[in-house]
């Protein structure tokens, strides 16, 4: 795989390699501590992070490479006006792979475009996040002894939380897996993912009360409902704290369950929870260190090759406000291997 920028593009087989890297990573780190000296990483963060920024970070560091980049745009020369391109095709001289979240959905796969080295998505928008998946299919792995034959409820913001929608991508891979989508009606999943389900041979129901289901789950994978994917502040407090995961309701779910949250967390999981032996959240999130380790590995000895650029065709607008289209507007028409109506870039519909 020469970058990771929709978690659909992974194999199987690609994920068993990767997962089996990463458990030696874990059980012998010493043995990695020099086996990326003088490779360096890009981090390129246009809109805040913690656990994902930090995280990449320290799985460099550890494997004995650099790490240059901002978590501000605004403090870089894309306040002057450079366009993503550019900053990409800039980047890439300097760096052995680069890491990039944006808020502007299918920003990944424009880097991708421009690059000479392996790009990572590492969040654009609500779109996908395919490390996050990555961090949380290991968890799993771990703690359940493999994945399949399960029960998993998403619970939260289904609509914008891109967490859900790569980890339903990532888990059509794996056999026998029901989903149960929890949500209120305005936070359910987009249309192209319920598609994406069906045409997989997906099993899943919707729920808008956490209590209809709990007790069928193997896992129960909280989000959060991110008010900044919000336009209108007043449909973000309608369905503000609809969610929260307490105690005294976990006692309605089975005593193997498995509580996972991609984090940050804004209220939507009791702190009394923490203490609860069900509750990973926190040791998914060191994973998604040591897998990101695995991945880097990889991507960062991959031989530097020049962007072979899609060349224009039909001129088209993407209905969606956030799509990066709409901003970057230089950039070739993709179509979605979803579909020919559909936007390379954020898989949402086009108007031509």
């Amino acid at each position: 795989m020469r970058n990771l920028v929709n978690i659909g593009d992974m194999s199987k087989s690609w994920w068993d390699g990767l997962y089996s890297r990463c458990c030696d990573i874990i059980e012998r780190p010493g043995d990695f501590v020099d086996s990326c000296r003088g490779k360096v990483l890009a981090s390129l963060f246009f809109e805040p992070s913690t656990r994902t920024n930090f995280s990449f970070q320290a799985a460099c560091m550890r494997l004995g490479g650099s790490v240059f980049g901002f978590s501000n745009p605004l403090e870089t020369s894309v306040s002057k006006g450079e366009t993503l391109a550019d900053t990409i095709r800039v980047a890439s001289c300097y760096a052995d792979t680069v890491v990039i979240r944006s808020p502007l959905e299918g920003a990944a796969t424009a880097a991708a475009l421009y690059s000479e080295v392996p790009v990572i998505n590492a969040g654009d928008g609500g779109h996908f996040h395919p490390t996050q998946t990555l961090a949380d299919l290991t968890t799993i792995a771990r703690y359940r002894g493999g994945i399949g034959g399960f029960c998993i409820g998403l619970c939260g913001d289904l609509k914008y939380g891109r967490t859900v929608h790569s980890l339903i991508m990532a888990l059509s891979h794996f056999f026998e897996i029901s989903f149960c989508l929890i949500s209120p009606p305005e936070l359910r999943a987009p249309q192209y993912m319920l598609d994406f389900m069906r045409e997989h041979g997906q099993q899943y129901i919707e729920v808008e009360r956490l209590d209809e289901c709990l007790g069928m789950l193997d896992i129960l994978y909280m989000t959060r409902v991110q008010s900044e994917r919000f336009t209108d502040k007043s449909e973000y407090e309608n369905v503000r704290g609809v969610y929260v995961l307490t105690k005294s309701l976990l006692d309605g779910a089975k005593r193997d369950m498995i509580v996972m949250h991609p984090l940050p967390r804004d209220g939507e999981i009791a702190p009394e929870v923490d203490a609860d032996s069900r509750a990973v959240y926190f040791e998914q999130a060191r994973n998604g260190m040591f897998i990101r380790m695995a991945l880097l590995l990889e991507f960062l000895h991959a031989p530097r090759q020049m962007p072979g650029l899609t060349p224009a065709g039909g001129l088209f607008e993407c209905v969606n406000e956030v799509c990066v289209t709409r901003k970057e507007r230089y950039l070739p028409p993709l179509r979605s291997s979803g579909g020919d109506d559909r936007c390379g870039y954020c898989d949402k519909n086009i108007v031509y």
